[in-house]
């Protein structure tokens, strides 16, 4: 297994992390993703581990802080073994402070985080979304007390607009705060927005990207197919409204593109798709989820090889898009700005 930098910092982070949003299966959403338990947990963890893949993706979110329970006993008495990345921000519970990044919320998330887990530290700590009503220097000041009582080693953001993100680490430079070295972002063969402006601007500030949902919300397994119903198992038929938007036409387009490359290689639709985005700037690591232990064996396919130039430019032509203003005015004038890809 590939190891590399998380953005500018010296932590070394496997290209492939294990999310565990499949963990607990708590409520019609997250049952939709799986209903995973200890056991299994403690199985898919070993095949992880064998692997090389030693980070494992959570959030109190996941199956109302389930997910993060099972994660816990599953690591149980291997912690030195495994590196732990976890979310909050998002609503977890009914107290009007259980939701946002404050700093009466942060403390008492991380702390519940850390009891669920079963562990005194977190290895990268990051906040699920961006949150409006917080001052940018309550939230940094707040995760970088965290940080220096050693509760949390790394610090980062998810889901966040470039301004959001440059802006935090504007302040996390005037004031010494622990600078966010992570973004966790949607990237996918049929979501290209993150290239746009996030890229960008984590190549020049040194953010590395974390890459949730690679297969489109499970739209690039290579079951979804033209003209033909869902499979009969898929996260989909329940939530696919709160996914990632794509059009029919440009989905199709990039399947037609990954089936020729599958015959090509003799890999899968998901494995392609998977290595597609190991090859592109700012990635540090993707997070892959499993519901089970052959789907998880196929994701750790994704490793060890690489596409060839040519059907890395064959899939980079069948997923482009026209980008939002201002970004398709500025790739008009190429000598001032350079695609970063």
């Amino acid at each position: 297994m590939e190891h590399r930098f998380l953005g500018a910092s010296g932590f070394k982070v496997p290209v492939l992390s294990f999310g565990t949003g499949t963990f607990g299966g708590k409520g019609d959403f997250f049952g939709a993703w799986g209903q995973t338990d200890v056991d299994e947990a403690r199985r898919l963890v070993d095949i992880c581990l064998d692997a090389g893949l030693t980070m494992f993706d959570s959030a109190d979110v996941y199956s109302g802080g389930v997910a993060e329970s099972v994660l816990g006993a599953a690591i149980k008495g291997r912690r030195d073994s495994v590196l732990i990345s976890t979310k909050a921000t998002f609503r977890s519970g009914d107290d009007p402070n259980a939701a946002g990044s404050s700093r009466h919320h942060l403390i008492k998330a991380c702390d519940a985080a850390l009891t669920r887990l079963g562990t005194d530290y977190i290895d990268l700590f990051q906040l699920h979304g961006f949150d409006a009503h917080t001052p940018a220097q309550e939230v940094l000041s707040t995760l970088d007390d965290l940080v220096r009582a050693g509760k949390i080693r790394y610090v980062g953001v998810s889901n966040y607009s470039g301004w959001h993100l440059m802006k935090s680490l504007a302040v996390a430079d005037r004031y010494g705060y622990s600078r966010y070295i992570a973004h966790q972002a949607y990237y996918s063969l049929i979501g290209r927005d993150y290239e746009s402006e996030l890229m960008p601007l984590g190549i020049d500030q040194g953010v590395g990207a974390v890459v949730w949902s690679p297969l489109g919300w499970g739209r690039l397994t290579g079951k979804i197919r033209r003209g033909q119903p869902l499979p009969a198992q898929s996260r989909l038929h329940k939530t696919a409204e709160q996914g990632p938007p794509v059009a029919d036409e440009l989905l199709f387009r990039v399947i037609d593109a990954l089936d020729v490359i599958a015959a090509e290689t003799g890999k899968t639709m998901a494995q392609i798709a998977l290595n597609w985005l190991l090859q592109r700037p700012t990635v540090a690591t993707v997070v892959i989820g499993a519901r089970n232990e052959e789907q998880l064996r196929q994701n750790l396919g994704a490793v060890g090889w690489n596409l060839s130039v040519g059907q890395v430019a064959a899939l980079d032509a069948a997923s482009a898009v026209t980008p939002a203003y201002p970004y398709w005015h500025q790739a008009g004038f190429p000598e001032l700005n350079p695609k970063p890809v």
